[in-house]
């Protein structure tokens, strides 16, 4: 049974390794010639490295003759400014390319997040997608720019340096490289450990900077009930448990190498009384015991520069399994748009939804008509949200059918292109940080100038927009810090009217303003030609008497009425 057990979970381990090489392989494309010639650069580097270690020997015996020649020394200078220069060149090169790598995956997860069904990105924090766009992307860029690059290059080196070696002294090359299945042997125990500690390390970052997140954006919350101190202890919880699994995977890190660079010291001791034992018994030269040292340090150097590198490429993995999760998120349904002229109105047949296992709504049917003011009502929690929702694509019906139309019988199904001729101002504060204009042109970039004053005027803005200090490029903070609530709801409004869209929805979009402002607002939207079909979540009675019809929710079932 357990023999069975091993077997599946080593089937799903090679499935899950084959998806992560396609993935980094795709990634890791575009930038596939740049990190070959970077590769070349540094393989190259291994041959004047070589030529420096002669160089060397030859000056050293130079010196024993008592005769050191020009030309030699500028040989040596040479090769040594050559490594030099040429490896700054490198890092500066692998630097750049790193950020650009980062930037690539950071964009593509972000346009993955951007272009997804909403529900599905719903089920991460917006911490921990923070936490995979940062330091996950950060980590697999390093390891495909650097550290895989540097893993192939050390093992040419290895090579090179090896048969070097060996033509000066076979024993200590066998020597030096019988020292590798220790290395790899080592390696392989500790990998599997160190992806699960890295994990470990990512989580508990997700979980540190997650809270740090919404404990900021909620920091009225947390003052209004006196919980500055309790959220401060927590900080330090959180802080604690990840420093934990970072010293857990420190300490295997640094034991791992402590015990292979101590195999390696061993083996250099030996090397050096071997060579010192040659030179007593005058087999070679000083010169040439450099020499021999310089390549037996050369050919350990890269064997344990890959087992350095191993917490490298152990974070690959583990930072593209926890990128690929975002990416395993379903694309949003979004079919070839269509032009609809004048109102819009939408039906709405035998469409049920449910949030996991529990239906929100059953079976609802109905339709509005092109230019109708509509008001959804029902108890809080009772599901108004999830049907506009629904109306508009965020999430998809589990079943049923939601068609568009306008005054001239063009129809459209329900998808995220619907969006291009609805307006939605949801419930809450939704500005951006920047300027009152910026927020405003959301709704429609090119918009002119008498385009945005004509937004602003339906929404009742004017007043008080001109009386603060930069009128319209007032620069505002998150979630409209610096205006009052009811001026934040009406900046979301003009942003939404600015559109013109034959289709309007509006959740508890007026619920921050008095009667006179909401009967404004309302007024001037009724008033527009052609006449925008609208559809108001509402608490407020008031609001009802600007609606023809009104729709109410009751146990997830809808029943439709005039007023």
């Amino acid at each position: 049974m357990k023999l069975k057990k091993y077997y599946k979970k080593y089937k799903e381990d090679k499935a899950r390794g084959k998806d992560y090489f396609k993935w980094l392989y795709k990634y890791t494309r575009p930038y596939m010639w740049k990190i070959g010639i970077l590769m070349l650069v540094s393989i190259s580097m291994t041959y004047v490295s070589i030529e420096y270690a002669i160089a060397s020997q030859k000056l050293i015996d130079m010196a024993g003759g008592g005769k050191i020649t020009a030309s030699a020394i500028a040989v040596f200078v040479t090769l040594m400014l050559v490594n030099m220069i040429v490896s700054m060149i490198v890092d500066m090169f692998t630097t750049m390319m790193n950020e650009k790598y980062t930037f690539g995956i950071r964009k593509q997860v972000f346009d993955k997040l951007l272009f997804s069904e909403w529900l599905g990105t719903q089920h991460f924090h917006t911490g921990d997608m923070m936490t995979r766009m940062t330091s996950d992307a950060g980590n697999v860029a390093n390891g495909m720019v650097n550290v895989v690059p540097e893993i192939i290059v050390l093992i040419i080196q290895l090579i090179a340096v090896f048969f070097t070696l060996y033509v000066n002294s076979p024993f200590l090359a066998i020597f030096a490289l019988f020292l590798t299945p220790g290395g790899v042997i080592l390696a392989f125990i500790i990998g599997r450990k160190l992806k699960r500690l890295q994990i470990k390390v990512q989580e508990s970052e997700t979980a540190y900077r997650s809270f740090i997140q919404e404990s900021l954006a909620n920091i009225l919350v947390v003052k209004a009930f006196s919980n500055e101190d309790i959220f401060s202890d927590k900080l330090v919880g959180l802080r604690e448990n990840r420093f934990f699994w970072v010293w857990k995977k420190t300490k295997l890190s640094i034991g791992s190498n402590v015990v292979l660079n101590g195999t390696f010291q061993l083996g250099y001791m030996i090397a050096f009384v071997y060579a010192a034992g040659q030179i007593a018994r005058g087999e070679i030269t000083f010169g040439t015991m450099t020499l021999f040292l310089t390549l037996f340090g050369r050919v350990q150097a890269p064997i344990a520069a890959l087992a350095r590198q191993l917490p490298g490429v152990v974070s690959i993995f583990a930072a593209a399994g926890r990128i690929m999760d975002i990416q395993d998120i379903p694309l949003e349904n979004r079919l070839e748009s269509v032009e609809m002229k004048g109102a819009v109105g939408v039906e709405v047949s035998d469409v049920s939804f449910a949030y996991a296992k529990e239906e929100i709504l059953h079976d609802v049917s109905f339709d509005i008509k092109p230019g109708e003011f509509v008001a959804i009502i029902g108890k809080s929690g009772i599901g108004k949200t999830t049907l506009i929702r629904v109306l508009m694509n965020f999430i998809n019906a589990k079943k049923g059918t939601i068609e568009y139309f306008d005054e001239h019988g063009t129809r459209t199904e329900a998808s995220a292109s619907v969006r291009e001729f609805v307006s939605y101002v949801p419930q809450g504060n939704t500005l951006f940080s920047g300027t009152i204009r910026d927020n405003v042109l959301m709704g429609k970039l090119d918009a002119t100038e008498e385009e945005m004053w004509e937004a602003l005027d339906m929404a009742v803005c004017r007043e008080f927009i001109e009386k603060l200090p930069d009128g319209i490029d007032t620069v505002i903070g998150e979630k409209g810090v610096g205006i009052s609530e009811g001026q934040a709801q009406r900046i979301a409004l003009a942003r939404a009217l600015i559109r013109k869209s034959p289709f309007v929805i509006l959740d508890e979009a007026t619920s921050a303003l008095d009667e006179q402002t909401e009967f404004e607002l309302l007024q001037r939207l009724g008033e527009l030609s052609p006449k925008p079909t609208c559809l108001l979540i509402t608490h407020r009675t008031s609001v009802l008497k600007y609606c023809s019809r009104e729709l109410m929710i009751d146990n997830g079932y809808v029943t439709m009425q005039d007023l």
